[in-house]
């Protein structure tokens, strides 16, 4: 994570970051020394994020899929801290459950707006925006992918879809954005979040059982991964997804 004026250490920005994944990574490259911007739709739930992030985080309310949110977030950044090091983009939804010939297709074109077009668009904004010159300067970009990308899985198929359209997304900018800026996935499985609760809510045993670690993740496994591609550590990496879970699809799983 390059860091050269301003802020002492790396600047990163986190979207969909008051709670779960988001969080635990903003707190996470907090304490590996950056900055960071945080992102989320509802202000309540993002200033108590913020409180307890400390003073090396700063927070801008609204939503990942309006470009007017996205400009706002880059100019507070700019006038904060002059550059833009890092962009974790975890922004996502899954509004629906259940099988795809019943799907809403309104919800289908907002979860594919929220997961796949919005993080194209963080992309393009940083890229673009005349202070922060991310493309220009170099940097490194980590998106929150999911297994269900690569295996179809029960009540949340179209969420998969949405997820294998990022890898796509992602490993396709991966070549466009090199060799000065790298980006990444990490595919989780199911993590104990309120977002992944449905999933697991009183019967985390047997779904853990499924799992050759015996176990769900938590946010903070999936922040050490981010947080590793985001680093210089990493600096040989791009175009890759990283699965995240447990063993699960080698034991021949679905999250």
């Amino acid at each position: 994570m390059p860091a050269d004026g301003g802020a002492p250490g790396p600047v990163a920005l986190v979207t969909g970051a008051s709670r779960g994944i988001g969080f635990a990574v903003a707190r996470r490259l907090i304490a590996d020394g950056a900055s960071v911007c945080v992102t989320a739709r509802k202000p309540a739930a993002l200033e108590a994020a913020v409180a307890e992030l400390g003073p090396r985080a700063i927070g801008v309310a609204g939503n990942a899929d309006d470009p007017d949110h996205r400009a706002e977030v880059l100019d507070r950044i700019a006038e904060s801290h002059g550059r833009l090091d890092v962009l974790v983009s975890a922004a996502g939804m899954n509004p629906w459950f259940g099988p795809l010939l019943d799907l809403d297709l309104a919800a289908a074109r907002k979860v594919l707006e929220v997961n796949v077009i919005s993080a194209l668009g963080w992309v393009q904004a940083v890229a673009h925006h005349p202070v922060l010159r991310f493309a220009d300067r170099g940097g490194s970009i980590v998106t929150l992918s999911s297994v269900t990308a690569e295996t179809p899985s029960e009540g949340i198929g179209f969420y998969g879809v949405s997820k294998a359209a990022l890898n796509q997304l992602t490993r396709t900018l991966a070549v466009e954005l090199g060799p000065r800026v790298r980006v990444n996935a990490v595919a989780p499985a199911v993590v104990r979040t309120g977002f992944s609760r449905a999933l697991y809510d009183g019967r985390e045993a047997e779904v853990a059982a499924a799992y050759p670690l015996r176990r769900l993740g938590e946010p903070d496994d999936i922040a050490a991964a981010v947080a590793f591609l985001a680093s210089a550590e990493a600096s040989w990496i791009t175009g890759q997804v990283l699965t995240l879970d447990g063993g699960l699809i080698t034991a021949g799983g679905t999250a």
